[in-house]
């Protein structure tokens, strides 16, 4: 089953980029505005024996990197110590619900006030992009907490640490880790999008570079690197999911299927 799934995505992905190919070449459209596969692929392998490109890449993953560790690290203490404390919940449902919304995009001017085109301009709007991925999944997973078991935890006296970490860990630990998953991917987006606008070093910045320049081949070939490292942090983020929660039925599950 697992091998026919991979024959029928490389069979997709060869057609894309055979029309990828055909489209431009049969003047469907002008290659100046979408070059062929082929420029592409001659662009990303100049790309990739570029230095320069390699310290690019490198910024980006340091923007996506730190501030991951921050907001995930921010957002299970805050939503643990929101969901524990009695009523604190209730006072900060409003404030959460207001802040929550607010697109991290319009914090970019923001930024620049701040920072400039320092990594910390960055690392503003991945976190607050990510922070509420990762608190709104831990506030769901401690609603989620059966109370017979809390009861339980109280009845055989266990202190509000012993019964976070043996009740309700446990049971917020998948919320958790789904937050992280989509943390990971909204990281990204907000860091070469810092980069792409504000100018901070990075890929974001180097597509910019390319646009601004008309280096069109090259541009494409940017945005597929950054293609290739979504997907490369989703799969890591699911294998980690997966072995973090190996002794979930959900996962155990998945595997037996």
């Amino acid at each position: 089953m697992r091998g026919a799934n991979a024959a029928l995505g490389a069979a997709g992905l060869a057609a894309f980029l055979a029309l990828g190919e055909a489209v431009p070449r049969l003047g469907l459209v002008k290659e100046a505005y979408l070059p062929p596969t082929s420029r592409i692929a001659d662009a990303l392998g100049q790309e990739v024996t570029d230095r320069a490109f390699w310290t690019a890449l490198g910024d980006t993953l340091t923007g996506w990197a730190l501030g991951l560790a921050i907001a995930v690290g921010a957002g299970v203490v805050v939503g643990l110590v929101v969901s524990v404390v009695p009523y604190l919940r209730e006072a900060t449902a409003s404030t959460i619900e207001f802040l929550r919304p607010i697109p991290s995009v319009a914090l970019i001017p923001l930024a620049v006030l701040l920072y400039g085109t320092e990594l910390r301009s960055v690392l503003l709007l991945v976190v607050y992009a990510s922070f509420w991925q990762v608190l709104v999944q831990v506030l769901y997973g401690v609603r989620d907490v059966d109370p017979v078991a809390e009861e339980t935890a109280r009845s055989y006296g266990l202190g509000p640490w012993a019964r976070v970490r043996h009740v309700l860990w446990p049971t917020a630990l998948p919320y958790v880790m789904t937050g992280v998953r989509l943390a990971a991917a909204v990281a990204l987006i907000l860091a070469v999008t810092a980069e792409l606008v504000i100018g901070a070093p990075g890929l974001g910045a180097r597509i910019a570079v390319a646009e601004s320049s008309q280096a069109v081949p090259d541009m494409y070939a940017l945005v597929v690197v950054t293609g290739l490292l979504g997907l490369v942090i989703n799969v890591g983020a699911r294998t980690v999911e997966r072995r973090a929660l190996a002794w979930h039925q959900s996962v155990r599950g998945e595997v037996m299927v």
